[in-house]
């Protein structure tokens, strides 16, 4: 990574991605909107690039979007965050599926101060929301992985700040995302973005060449589609230059007239593979003659992230971390922690370095994933965070695409105490990145596209899970993922079992329902997308997780994973095991039935305009 020793932070400290002067424009451009100089459709389209986007409720609430490139996080940054969830939001920050944060219920009038507190600590909101370059993300395990060619982090953080303020990177027809993996396993989805860059390494001539297998024009919600091959093995040196290329074509021919055909695999269905890539040629050949932008380091000699030499503080007590933890402030909507106090030889505590810990390449080091239920942290978990990763990590954590917080560096022996402290911080959830680990978008809580509480099923099924140990065991390597609606936030489509959010009318009354799909997934260059079994009563969820995990325990041959099993089993043997779960009537359904998951008024459908291609 691009960054700088900071002994007296104790940890590394990041170079900057903020920039103050683009703050006092903003708020300029607000004060000009507030006299009517500018429109509220100029307005909004200049604020979505600086990631403020409008929630469902009506008057002064805001979403806040922060960008966190490859999902890095200093303990600083952390702080920041923990600053702005508790003076401008609601004493809670927001983990999604790009490795950001966001902030709901925040007034447009804090805007300004929030992001300024964000910038002290290096971080952005630009290019956040919008028809931008957004987040580009990377797989957290980089770096620490025993199966990598080489770490990809400096080469996503150099097409991140090449592309950040870059002038097309914000004058797209729509938003567009690019994702980094150097793992035999995708764990960032590189075939569902716009581009997809997997670490590969060759010999030529007698030396080790690095270079990424590329892929382009990847997407799920109305049109899923896999990236197509864009190169097999593209020199690490020539990153840059491809994907100005890929903007280029993008930005002079992407169709900015229909909002619902307007991302990049759109536009290489309607040209066709074969223009679309002679466009390219082209547009790679113009940037080459231009110049071609170069890394700012030896491509096949990039900077490495070497153990922690500096002195770590004492972590603090493990009763103190729980005092910190209950003492939050919090308001609104989001998922209160419940700090736990286990003992070293709790058997809990046994699971959890079973289920969240695994050995990093380096010898005697581990990383510990730390589950966070639906991506909500509170500010003071923030705060204990950072002081957990500077007492027992190298001073920063990574976010994941499953909302989850990973801590790098712990050495081996010193894992089960940061155990025991992340479950006083009500952070101790074991079985991370199983089925029981449910990712959900934020949904009808405050998207103004989404038609159910998708965030409601997520606690839902993810507490019904943790009750269920037999399950869990069954099917662990299976994902549940969820969104409120179509457009895939939550990432359904590539999980094994997926959940849309939808409605139905029983007996002339609207009640919430939602579209399961299984057999999603990406393993090496396969990407499957899920296929739809039913359309369930939101308060079914539960048991059509046990029947499907009922289904692969009768019906899998020997040694064969579940999710192998959901994405060759015959689609009609799902449906039939789902079937009497689908009907609802008058006089069979009861009240709750009409009350979304998460709400207790009457369910009423309101999708209202999203703001995602202002």
């Amino acid at each position: 990574m691009l960054m700088t020793a900071d002994p007296s932070a104790h940890g590394r400290a990041r170079l900057s991605f903020a920039d103050q002067a683009e703050i006092d424009e903003f708020v300029a451009t607000l004060r000009r909107f507030e006299r009517g100089e500018i429109g509220p459709d100029a307005w909004r389209a200049y604020r979505l690039v600086r990631g403020t986007y409008s929630q469902r409720q009506p008057g002064d609430v805001q979403m806040l979007r922060v960008k966190v490139p490859q999902g890095v996080l200093t303990g600083a940054q952390l702080e920041a965050f923990a600053d702005v969830g508790e003076r401008w939001s609601r004493g809670f920050g927001h983990i999604t599926t790009r490795q950001n944060v966001q902030f709901h219920f925040v007034a447009l009038g804090d805007v300004e101060a929030a992001i300024r507190r964000l910038a002290d600590a290096g971080l952005t909101t630009r290019e956040a929301c919008g028809n931008s370059v957004r987040n580009v993300t990377a797989c957290v395990y980089a770096g620490v992985a025993a199966d990598e060619p080489f770490d990809v982090t400096p080469y996503a953080e150099a097409l991140t700040r090449y592309c950040l303020r870059h002038p097309l990177s914000s004058t797209l027809p729509r938003k567009f995302k690019i994702a980094f993996e150097g793992c035999g396993t995708d764990h960032v989805a590189t075939a569902i973005n716009d581009i997809g860059f997997r670490a590969v390494a060759r010999d030529e001539g007698g030396c080790r060449r690095r270079g990424f297998r590329v892929t382009v024009a990847g997407g799920t919600s109305t049109l899923c589609a896999a990236g197509h091959l864009l190169a097999e093995f593209l020199p690490a040196g020539d990153i840059l230059a491809a994907a100005e290329a890929v903007l280029r074509v993008f930005h002079r021919l992407g169709d900015r007239e229909h909002k619902q055909r307007n991302r990049m695999k759109f536009l290489v269905r309607a040209l066709g593979w074969a223009r679309w890539r002679d466009e390219f040629e082209r547009a790679l050949a113009a940037v080459r003659a231009e110049g071609a932008p170069a890394l700012p380091f030896e491509p096949d000699a990039a900077p490495e992230e070497t153990a922690p030499d500096w002195p770590r503080p004492a972590p603090p007590p493990v009763d103190e971390v729980a005092r910190r933890a209950a003492a939050a402030i919090l308001q609104g909507p989001g998922l209160r922690p419940v700090p736990a106090a286990p003992g070293p030889r709790d058997p809990w505590l046994t699971r959890w370095l079973r289920t969240n810990v695994r050995p990093q390449k380096q010898f005697g080091y581990v990383l510990a994933t730390v589950s966070v239920p639906l991506g909500d942290l509170t500010s003071a978990q923030m705060r204990i965070l950072a002081d957990l990763a500077r007492a027992y990590g190298d001073g920063a954590v990574r976010l994941t695409t499953a909302q989850n917080v990973v801590l790098r560096w712990v050495r081996r022996a010193e894992a089960r105490e940061l155990g025991r402290r992340l479950a006083a911080a009500g952070l101790g959830a074991a079985d991370a990145d199983s089925i029981a680990d449910v990712t959900s978008c934020p949904g009808a809580e405050s998207c103004r596209l989404a038609v159910t509480q998708s965030r409601g099923l997520g606690r839902l099924l993810g507490d019904h899970l943790r009750a269920r140990p037999d399950l869990v065991a069954a099917a662990s390597n299976l994902s549940i993922k969820i969104s409120g609606c179509p457009n895939g936030c939550g990432q359904h489509h590539v999980a094994g079992f997926g959940f849309q959010g939808s409605v139905r009318k029983v007996g002339g009354r609207p009640a919430p329902y939602y579209f399961v799909m299984v057999g999603g997934g990406i393993a090496g260059d396969d990407t499957r997308f899920a296929r739809l079994a039913a359309k369930i009563p939101a308060r079914r969820a539960p048991a059509a997780v046990e029947r499907l995990v009922a289904l692969y325990l009768a019906e899998r041959a020997d040694g064969e994973s579940a999710a192998a099993f959901f994405q060759r089993v015959e689609i009609a043997r799902v449906k039939a095991a789902l079937a009497d779960l689908e009907a609802l009537s008058p006089e069979t359904a009861a009240p709750e039935d009409f009350i979304d998951l998460g709400d207790q008024a009457e369910f009423v459908p309101d999708v209202q305009e999203g703001e995602c291609s202002a």
